[in-house]
């Protein structure tokens, strides 16, 4: 992680309790990278759109005041906050930033996955949100990291920083995935992995993560 990023993200986390209105600020990490094609891409944007738009989310966001923020990620060079953080203070801000995704364009295709790359800009990304309650990047993909730094080296310093870092693996038929991302990538209280059984699977996992997210932070 850049020193700047990990410095900032720090200094959040030190902060004094009850300084922010926030409960969480929570950024979504989506895979574009070369294994992802278009149908798959759309399965993304549209099934998290639509579990932002689950009632029972909704009223959570909403609870919370929480601060969302959604990026694109894949190779070393495509690392892209596609939405800047936005507070979700009303039922009208909460259906814009659906709208939003549901109708994202995607970033530049990039073959590799760097997803140690994609964990440090996400996290230097929290530099520039308001204060919250807990710091969340919710990751998602279908591969391992195969290029730049490994997600493992990064995770101390995530959680040291006040970080937590869940993932959504998007499997094959080995399972493996789900347990690279258990061991290598997840971090900070409460982390964990969430499974789904291939990409059309995408939209119920993504829903049941972001709901175990809101509800049952870890301490």
């Amino acid at each position: 992680m850049r020193g700047a990023g990990l410095a900032a993200a720090t200094a959040l986390a030190l902060a004094p309790a009850g300084a922010s209105a926030c409960g969480l600020a929570l950024a979504f990490a989506v895979d574009v990278s070369g294994s992802v094609d278009g149908y798959e891409y759309a399965i993304q944007m549209n099934g998290l759109a639509d579990a932002l738009e689950d009632p029972a989310i909704a009223r959570d966001l909403a609870a919370l005041r929480a601060q969302l923020s959604l990026w694109h990620w894949g190779g070393r060079g495509t690392q892209v906050r596609a939405i800047p953080w936005t507070g979700i203070d009303s039922p009208a801000a909460l259906q814009a930033f659906a709208d939003r995704t549901r109708t994202l364009p995607r970033a530049a295709i990039n073959e590799s996955t760097a997803m140690g790359t994609a964990l440090a800009r996400v996290a230097d990304g929290f530099a520039s949100a308001p204060r919250c309650d807990r710091m969340v990047i919710d990751v998602s993909g279908d591969g391992k990291s195969n290029t730049g730094p490994g997600p493992e080296g990064l995770r101390d310093g995530l959680a040291a920083a006040g970080l937590t870092v869940n993932a959504l693996a998007i499997e094959d038929e080995s399972f493996e995935l789900s347990e690279y991302f258990r061991h290598r990538v997840i971090t900070g209280p409460g982390a964990f992995v969430e499974t789904a059984e291939g990409f059309d699977d995408y939209p119920r996992a993504i829903r049941a993560k972001i709901l175990r997210e809101l509800r049952t932070p870890g301490v």
